[in-house]
C-alpha cells in the first residue's frame, strides 16, 4: 500500500517555477498514468506562463486566492475553485492574495519537466 503524507514529501521546483511536493506518481508508487502534488505560491508570486503538450491538469485551490489564465481567458480563483486545464492550452497562475496560495494539481499523464514549455 502506498501511503505519502505531505509532511514527508520533498519540494522541488518545477520548470514553471512552482514548489511542489509530489504525493503519488510513478517515481514514488504503484500509480502509472498519473500524479498528484501539492503546489505552493507565496504572496506576490506567479508560475512561468506554460503549457503541456500531452498532459491534462486539475488544479483544486485548497488555501488562499489568485488570479488565473487559460489561454485569453482571465478570472479570480480561490480555495474551492477546481479548473480543468486541456493539454496544450498555455496557462499561468499569480498569488494575489496575503498568504500562500496552495493547490492540489492532478496531471494525466503524470507531470514531467519535458512535456513542459515555457511561452514568456
Amino acid at each position: 500500500m502506498d501511503v505519502v503524507n505531505l509532511d514527508a514529501a520533498p519540494a522541488f521546483v518545477t520548470k514553471d517555477g512552482s514548489e511542489i511536493r509530489e504525493l503519488l506518481a510513478h517515481r514514488n508508487s504503484v500509480i502509472r498514468n498519473q500524479s498528484l502534488a501539492e503546489a505552493r505560491l507565496l504572496p506576490g508570486q506567479a508560475t512561468e506562463e506554460h503549457y503541456h503538450a500531452r498532459t491534462e491538469e486539475i488544479y483544486y485551490i485548497t488555501h488562499g486566492s489568485g488570479r488565473f489564465r487559460l489561454g485569453d481567458e482571465i478570472r479570480e480563483v480561490r480555495a474551492g475553485d477546481a479548473i480543468a486545464i486541456p493539454p496544450g492550452l498555455r496557462h499561468k497562475l499569480w498569488n494575489t492574495g496575503t498568504e500562500p496560495l496552495r493547490l492540489l494539481c492532478c496531471c494525466a499523464p503524470a507531470y514531467e519537466h519535458s512535456d513542459t514549455f515555457i511561452t514568456e
